[in-house]
């Protein structure tokens, strides 16, 4: 009897039809956390669902993922529906999801985002970062042992940079004891010191893998080193506590170990260069000093070193001319200057105030004389005037016109009868007085009628 053997084909066709008419796997409903997870635009998306102890792969196709209301993230724990099948290019079974709803985030990716918050609030993030050294001499790396970190450390810093020294601090990368692990490393190569550059890396993985990278404690041992630190963990989409606190980022070990040392054929070409540029700057220099000592033998002062005192000889003769000139301007000046002062010490001088108040003096004593004469004239002519008018008033005037008047023994003067005291009686005339007796009192209407 002949066996018949199946082709890996037929083999995977056959678990494949499996797959497929199996009632349970045609409508999975799934709850898992993503991850792998990089968002294709536009596109298929490729990821995995696991949980504590499984993963699988997932295939969300471009249709299907337009449909959905959020975006997907690494660590999301999230409720899909689809069905299982195998992929038979890889032989891999995958689920390929027709819908998918958020159930909350994964507990790690949780503490993860809550950790970066935390210490970026702190400022751990953001303090400054040391510089790295640029040609290194020994350069301590913490990471496995075991793994392909190493190796490709080593492997660059050989091809780079031979002449750096290369220590390896072996420590764990993975598990629960890895953190405590790490941050002794850490401090040992700070107590050791006479280190560069610090390198700590491990190869990529998932969360889980990553996690003693995310450990406050190694974060802080991180910032507190003395000697800067160089982070390469997990692959370039990885991003870690760790690597936020470094003071340099590298997204491969291979970056890392590019980034510790450079290149020692460029630094020695720069070297070269250098050089070669000195003694051109050199040769220059002193090419142009040449130059310049050839441009002061052949100079004036040098050559016909009287033309010097030529020049300063013309010069200072027509400074000789220009003071001359500038002498004789200012005395003109200073001249009318003390002339106009003469002119005003002349205004202000007591001579001319005192003929000046002399000529006041005499006008005013020939005007105090003129108002004297005027005013003794019309004192004269008003005298004259009430002379006239006391003429006209005198009694003597009115006497002359054949009036008298009376008085008494007393020199009373009567100017009527009942003032008569005695018989005897003084009557004034113009050219006399006549005493006489009075025989008879006459009044009133009764005088007026003996007259007539």
């Amino acid at each position: 009897m002949t066996t018949e053997y199946l082709s890996v084909s037929a083999l995977t066709q056959y678990i494949t039809r499996k797959f497929d008419v199996d009632p349970y796997l045609t409508k999975v409903y799934l709850t898992g956390e993503i991850s792998n997870f990089r968002l294709r635009p536009n596109a298929h998306q490729y990821f995995s669902l696991k949980d504590d102890h499984a993963k699988i792969s997932a295939i969300m196709f471009k249709s299907a993922f337009s449909r959905i209301k959020f975006t997907p993230e690494e660590g999301m724990k999230v409720l899909v529906t689809g069905h299982v099948s195998v992929y038979g290019p890889s032989g891999s079974y995958q689920i390929y999801v027709d819908s998918m709803e958020p159930d909350g985030v994964g507990q790690l990716y949780q503490a993860y985002e809550q950790l970066k918050r935390r210490l970026a609030e702190e400022g751990l993030f953001s303090q400054p970062k040391k510089p790295l050294v640029q040609f290194p001499k020994r350069i301590a790396v913490v990471t496995s042992p075991s793994g392909a970190v190493i190796r490709d450390i080593i492997t660059t810093v050989r091809r780079r940079f031979p002449i750096a020294q290369i220590v390896l601090f072996p420590t764990l990368v993975q598990g629960n004891e890895a953190s405590a692990d790490i941050v002794s490393q850490i401090n040992r190569v700070n107590q050791i010191g006479h280190f560069d550059t610090l390198i700590i890396g491990r190869g990529g993985g998932s969360i889980e893998d990553l996690w003693p990278f995310n450990e406050e404690n190694v974060a802080r041992a991180i910032a507190a080193s003395q000697i800067p630190v160089i982070s390469s963990v997990g692959h370039e989409t990885d991003t870690t506590i760790a690597d936020l606190v470094a003071d340099v980022r590298a997204a491969t070990p291979t970056a890392a170990a590019e980034l510790a040392v450079p290149r020692l054929d460029q630094v020695l070409l720069e070297l070269r260069t250098t050089q070669n540029r000195i003694f051109n700057d050199e040769y220059q220099l002193i090419a142009q000093e040449k130059l310049k000592l050839k441009r002061l033998r052949q100079s004036t002062i040098f050559t016909s070193p009287q033309r010097i005192y030529e020049t300063f000889s013309q010069r200072l003769d027509l400074l000789s001319q220009r003071l001359k000139s500038q002498a004789d301007q200012l005395t003109t000046s200073r001249q009318g200057e003390v002339s106009q002062l003469n002119m005003r010490l002349q205004m202000v001088a007591p001579t001319y105030f005192i003929k000046e108040a002399r000529q006041k003096l005499n006008m005013l004593n020939l005007r105090l004389n003129q108002s004297q004469t005027r005013n003794l004239n019309a004192v004269k002519q008003h005298y004259q005037l009430l002379v006239g008018s006391l003429d006209h008033l005198s009694p003597l005037k009115i006497l002359s016109r054949g009036y008298t008047y009376t008085t008494d023994e007393n020199q009373h003067f009567v100017s009527r009868v009942a003032d008569l005291k005695a018989n005897t009686i003084n009557v004034h005339f113009t050219d006399g007085v006549v005493n006489a007796s009075v025989n008879q009192i006459i009044k009133g209407k009764e005088a007026s009628s003996h007259g007539r």
